[in-house]
């Protein structure tokens, strides 16, 4: 009887691992689905990150920006060896890009954005500019005042040098003047 009894227990357990083991169409579609859509996300240049999905043979590679004021996201899609490059602005903006565009996983967001057509905004170029401006200036006027000041020096200089020349040719043509009227008086007075 015991027999019996485990050999019922020993098929009916036998019955449930080979009923679980058994995968319906629908687990098995998961179960495919599951190994076909990978993803992972990796940091990128320029402060972005890079997101890339593989679902049913197509490739997204999604790079978002955090702070760039001139591209928010790049889709790169890539199905039956077709490669799509789609940028998108701030605003919203989409903007299809050609195949000679830079690397757009790898790229400046402003490269990114310059394939794109997108113009910079003109008054980030005008406060740059003036920032430049002025350190140029400043440049020149410490430049300046260094040449002033090397002028002032080396004109001192001169200006010393040549009293010390004309007092030493005025002494010299003083001492020949003395002699000379010396001269002039021994022969007046004999």
């Amino acid at each position: 009887m015991i027999k019996k009894f485990l050999i019922g227990v020993a098929s009916v357990s036998l019955a449930v691992m080979s009923a679980g083991c058994q995968s319906t169409p629908e687990t098995a579609n998961a179960n495919t689905n599951s190994e076909s859509s990978a993803m992972s996300t990796t940091t990128g240049p320029d402060n972005s990150e890079i997101t890339t999905t593989n679902q049913n043979g197509v490739r997204t590679e999604t790079r978002t920006f955090r702070n760039n004021p001139r591209v928010s996201k790049v889709v790169v899609t890539t199905r039956d060896g077709n490669r799509t490059v789609k940028v998108y602005s701030p605003s919203g903006q989409e903007k299809d890009v050609s195949s000679g565009s830079p690397d757009v996983l790898h790229a400046t967001g402003d490269a990114i954005a310059d394939s794109a057509g997108w113009v910079k905004d003109k008054s980030l170029t005008g406060a740059d500019k003036t920032k430049e401006g002025a350190k140029t200036v400043a440049d020149k006027t410490v430049d300046a005042s260094k040449t002033v000041a090397d002028k002032t020096v080396d004109t001192s200089k001169t200006v010393a040098n040549k009293t010390v020349d004309v007092s030493k040719t005025v002494a010299k043509k003083t001492k020949a003047g003395a002699k000379k009227t010396g001269r002039a008086i021994r022969k007046v007075i004999p």
